[in-house]
């Protein structure tokens, strides 16, 4: 049960993260390659969800 609620309040943190990461992306603050390699595929999702994918090709 513990393994599981720290499974999701973890998962919980890399998705605000991700979404930081994209707000900063779109806002210009940040590049795709500034990107911890961890979350990577969550913030390419994020901006192709608003679509920003552009931000990610360039």
């Amino acid at each position: 049960m513990l393994n599981f609620l720290l499974g999701l309040i973890f998962r919980k943190e890399v998705d605000v993260m991700a979404m930081a990461y994209a707000m900063l992306i779109i806002k210009g603050k940040k590049s795709f390659n500034d990107v911890p390699e961890r979350l990577k595929e969550q913030v390419k999702e994020i901006l192709g969800d608003l679509d920003c994918g552009f931000f990610v090709e360039g």
